[in-house]
């Protein structure tokens, strides 16, 4: 037995079904201005489908992907009845009816028939329009053609406009990429010479470097030779000091 869920979303389902092919039904008829019942009826759908996405035993997603694609196009229909001639007509061209017939009577989708029958109304709307235009009075067509020519000219005019506009700004670009270069080229140069002064102080810091280890290498060398110096003049100092010590203690004995 089914569970009460799923009971709920069978009859759910069953319900949105049947709404769905009474708007099919009603979209397929010619509606007056005063028609309110299919735009309520596609926003009870659009409810229904939201229930249907949420329900716990959902139709399978190939089934719930044919059911948006037919309210889709329900709601795109309305809004295209709201626009005027070409609009209208283009509009229509980009609607997508759904694959599958609603109800198992259907030899092809309603959707599809509404879809055919859609486009055909706005062919003749416009084959309409069409003949009305060119059943306008002479004076009314002499007066769209100067209208036309003036639009002509005022476009020329535009045109030109924006072609002097686009002159001077390849001109200025012109201009600031000579700048630009001349910028660069005097940047090179200064930084050459730069690189160039850098080299030489370098190479006199090397100069100065080599310099300066040689005079301390002779400061070294002078440094010890005096040191030795000294060292040799206090050995003869504290001989000299010792032997005179003796000679003194040899020289006068001690007084007894």
């Amino acid at each position: 037995m089914l569970s009460d869920s799923n009971m709920a979303s069978t009859r759910l389902e069953i319900n949105f079904v049947r709404l769905l092919s009474r708007c099919e039904s009603i979209a397929s008829e010619k509606r007056g201005e005063t028609e309110w019942r299919l735009e309520k009826y596609v926003g009870a759908l659009e409810e229904m489908l939201v229930a249907l996405r949420k329900s716990p035993s959902k139709p399978t997603v190939e089934v719930m992907t044919d059911y948006t694609r037919k309210v889709d196009f329900l709601k795109g229909l309305l809004e295209a009845e709201k626009l005027s001639g070409t609009e209208k007509a283009l509009a229509n061209q980009f609607l997508a009816p759904g694959r599958t017939p609603t109800i198992t009577s259907e030899r092809m989708p309603a959707t599809k028939t509404v879809h055919m029958q859609t486009k055909a109304r706005c062919t003749g709307e416009m084959r309409n329009e069409l003949m009305a235009t060119v059943s306008l009075s002479p004076n009314l067509i002499l007066g769209l053609a100067l209208d036309e020519r003036q639009s002509a000219a005022e476009l020329d005019a535009v045109l030109q406009h924006h072609h002097n506009l686009q002159e001077k700004l390849a001109e200025d670009m012109l201009n600031l990429a000579r700048n630009l270069k001349n910028n660069t080229l005097v940047a090179q140069n200064i930084i050459k010479q730069d690189n160039q002064t850098l080299s030489q102080s370098m190479r006199q810091a090397d100069t100065n470097f080599e310099k300066l280890k040689v005079e301390s290498e002779r400061l070294e060398q002078h440094t010890k030779k005096s040191v030795n110096w000294f060292l040799w003049l206090m050995l003869i100092l504290v001989s000299f000091v010792f032997i005179s010590m003796i000679l003194f203690i040899r020289i006068f004995p001690k007084l007894r």
